[in-house]
């Protein structure tokens, strides 16, 4: 029943296949996904969201229109009974809207790819809203985990990756769209740490290199010597020395 709703769900939702890996050298991608712990995390907030949905259906739609519609039945009124298909309808919708849910965040806990290179990784997520990051390693400013009382439970934690850029003076509202186009997060993993320590070390291995794309580090040979520079340098100063005693030697006469 699930493959089936999985199928035409990737069908209808045009679900992309696996991310391709991002730039580096493919010997050292590294692939990680989210741990089952994570599902188990997932399920039990959708379970307490859909507790709390149908409480307030039930008291704020069915509980009234059920005790209105018995009321009229005792004062004679039997055609008031069918009031109680309004509640029946709601909580009917309601389940259905829940179980619909769940089925998407079982979708949602599959498709999550999270793939490291020696470069950059690149993190895939959702699919109703498919929302793919791809982050170099040059630009990487912090590493850091989180992990709330759950999730200590359940063994996992939440790995972020922020990169350059801020918010500023800008609005709460904005810097929350600053901070996802700038912050990566490798949601519900069992190994943080391993992860963290991975990122560390070829973050590491790149600033010992050069910190950049080979691209980057290049240089065309069709470039200066730098000793060119240094030349160049002398020559701007020597100018500058000499337009200092000539303009020196112009206020004193002025004022002689």
């Amino acid at each position: 029943m699930f493959d089936l709703f999985r199928k035409s769900s990737e069908r209808l939702l045009r679900i992309p296949h696996d991310p391709t890996p991002p730039p580096g050298a493919a010997a050292a991608t590294r692939i990680f996904t989210a741990a089952p712990n994570f599902y188990r995390y997932l399920f039990f907030l959708w379970a307490l969201k859909s507790l709390v949905t149908l409480l307030v259906v039930l008291m704020a739609a069915a509980g009234p229109i059920v005790v209105a519609a018995f009321a009229l039945v005792k004062e004679g009124h039997r055609a008031a009974l069918l009031l109680l298909v309004i509640p029946a309808l709601a909580l009917t919708v309601a389940i259905a809207a829940r179980l619909f849910l769940l089925v998407v965040l079982r979708l949602e806990f599959e498709k999550r790819w999270y793939v490291v290179t020696d470069r950059s990784l690149r993190i895939r997520e959702g699919v109703i809203t498919v929302r793919e990051m791809t982050v170099n390693f040059a630009n990487i400013q912090n590493i850091s985990i989180s992990q709330g009382p759950i999730q200590r439970a359940l063994g996992i934690a939440d790995l972020r990756v922020e990169t350059a850029g801020g918010g500023g003076g800008a609005s709460r509202q904005e810097q929350s769209a600053i901070e996802n186009l700038h912050t990566a997060r490798f949601r519900g993993i069992n190994n943080a740490s391993e992860v963290r320590q991975l990122i560390q070390d070829r973050l590491r291995h790149l600033k010992d290199s050069g910190l950049g794309d080979r691209e980057e580090l290049s240089i065309p040979a069709s470039a200066p010597h730098p000793s060119a520079f240094v030349s160049a340098l002398r020559e701007v100063h020597a100018e500058a020395v000499a337009l200092r005693q000539w303009l020196t030697r112009a206020w004193n006469g002025d004022r002689e």
